[in-house]
């Protein structure tokens, strides 16, 4: 049985949190800014991401913007402070971004972005760095990067090679042109796209499906999946032997078939 949804956000300056039912909602709250983060978005941002790895009643996170967008990228009207303290040299700014691009992708459990407006530079890596990304008719994605003198960040340069390979990641980023939801899923960047007032069915839907899973076989094929293009085929067969290994000696695994066994769904505990 579901809980009722509660809100965090009183905690937060740029973010509302809700949880209900496993799945934590993070919503970047912006919106006359279509969600452009500043510097105090990705402290908050980073804050969020480190509970929601180490919270054991959130099972996948949701994140998505507030309004019509879903992030339009760093806000640039505010280059003194873009990620770090404020005044801090760039570079140490950036590596500060670069934290909470880490953080959200080594989050061990599923992430969706619910994509229902413009994601723009750091926005579009930001979306395309969580596990999965549904989108509303409406959305449009851009690494609009290079029409404001910039290289890629927020992940990118690693990301769009390993999503879509060498010369369509060169193709975003060089252009910056701004694509459709259909044509975003046409490159791969997107898992599904549905009419914009299904968005929400469409992810609770995939969120309820994804928290009723079972969490620590879900955890450990996400590393996996993650680390692929960084190992062996040796190396991934032990690594899925230890990971096997280990969900047979779990109460979820025993419970799986139970359930198969007694033709009924699997009630996972995470233990």
């Amino acid at each position: 049985m579901s809980t009722p949804p509660t809100s965090d956000a009183p905690a937060f300056e740029t973010l509302l949190v809700e949880r209900s039912g496993g799945v934590t909602t993070v919503t970047m709250n912006r919106p006359a800014r279509k969600n452009a983060a500043n510097g105090t978005m990705w402290r908050e941002l980073l804050a969020v991401f480190e509970e929601v790895a180490r919270d054991r009643d959130t099972r996948v996170m949701v994140l998505t913007g507030a309004g019509d967008a879903f992030c339009s990228g760093a806000d640039l009207g505010d280059t003194g402070d873009l990620a770090g303290r404020p005044g801090d040299p760039y570079l140490v700014q950036m590596r500060a971004l670069a934290d909470v691009a880490l953080r959200l992708h080594r989050i061990p459990k599923p992430t969706v972005a619910k994509v229902g407006g413009i994601a723009a530079g750091a926005g579009m890596s930001m979306a395309v760095g969580c596990d999965l990304v549904v989108a509303s008719d409406r959305a449009r994605f851009s690494q609009i990067f290079s029409r404001r003198g910039l290289s890629v960040d927020f992940g990118s340069s690693w990301l769009l090679p390993r999503l879509i390979g060498l010369h369509r990641a060169k193709e975003l980023a060089f252009f910056a042109d701004i694509l459709s939801a259909d044509e975003a899923a046409s490159f791969g960047l997107v898992n599904k796209v549905v009419p914009h007032d299904e968005l929400d069915a469409a992810v609770d839907e995939w969120a309820g499906r994804l928290a009723a899973g079972p969490p620590l076989a879900l955890s450990m094929t996400k590393t996996m999946l993650n680390n692929a293009m960084a190992v062996s085929m040796e190396q991934a067969l032990e690594d899925e032997a230890r990971s096997q290994a280990a969900n047979f000696g779990t109460a979820d695994t025993a419970e799986a078939i139970r359930a198969f066994v007694e033709k009924r769904d699997p009630s996972f505990t995470g233990r």
